[in-house]
């Protein structure tokens, strides 16, 4: 029997759509500058650097139709929308034909960055977790099934601010597919049961402000609701 000085946090989770389990969040991964538009947007060559990968924690995790607090500390707090992919395996150096059979479901989520600390982070080649692994950074949506939905490489993923088209593109977009990004991590991480991967955003990244209502989706995958106060 373990004992501890105090009661451990619970394990993050969520909702499983069609079912009353829940899926528990080991770690968040995030795939950068994944769709060339965006790249641009970003002042960069998507022809020339690669995605490359940070994380959130997974304690960041905000349902679907939660209203959070604007995050502390930034004057400058930006949308972006992306899919996410849940793994049910995981393991070492996997192999891109069997990557896909690692994946559990997928989901719509919100990769919300403090874009002025980010900044300064950039400028003095720190790490950049002050701008992306905040308190409730990482809004994501109930979880698909690939038994329901199998695996969607193209479709049309938004976002609306209080009913404003903001982002606006489509998963075929991608640099980086689903199976290349899962097979690249695992050459640089043990990925495990319970990772997730937000998996990049389109072009059209701004600010959000209290007051706004932030409504997106993934085209067969669903949709994520949010309200900043």
């Amino acid at each position: 029997m373990v004992s501890y000085v105090f009661a451990p946090p619970a394990v993050p989770t969520l909702p499983i759509v069609g079912s009353d389990d829940h899926f528990p969040v080991h770690r968040i991964y995030c795939v950068g500058r994944n769709f060339a538009d965006h790249a641009v947007e970003m002042g960069h060559d998507p022809n020339k650097e690669p995605p490359f990968f940070f994380q959130k924690n997974p304690d960041t995790l905000v349902p679907h139709g939660a209203t959070i607090a604007y995050p502390k500390q930034s004057q400058d707090v930006h949308h972006e929308i992306e899919l996410v992919v849940a793994l049910k395996a995981g393991g070492e150096d996997i192999p891109l034909e069997r990557a896909l059979d690692c994946v559990f479901g997928y989901a719509v989520g919100l990769d919300l960055t403090r874009r002025d600390l980010q900044g300064e982070a950039k400028k003095l080649g720190r790490p950049w977790e002050v701008g992306k692994a905040f308190e409730e950074a990482a809004p994501c949506s109930a979880l698909v099934p690939t038994a329901t939905i199998g695996h969607p490489d193209a479709g049309r993923i938004f976002l609306k601010i209080n009913g404003a088209v903001k982002q606006d593109g489509n998963l075929n977009q991608m640099i980086w597919k689903v199976p290349e990004m899962i097979a690249t991590l695992s050459t640089l991480f043990k990925l495990a049961p319970g990772d997730l991967i937000f998996a990049g955003t389109p072009a059209g990244v701004g600010p959000i402000s209290k007051g706004d209502v932030l409504e997106g989706g993934v085209e067969g995958v669903g949709e994520i609701r949010l309200t900043v106060v």
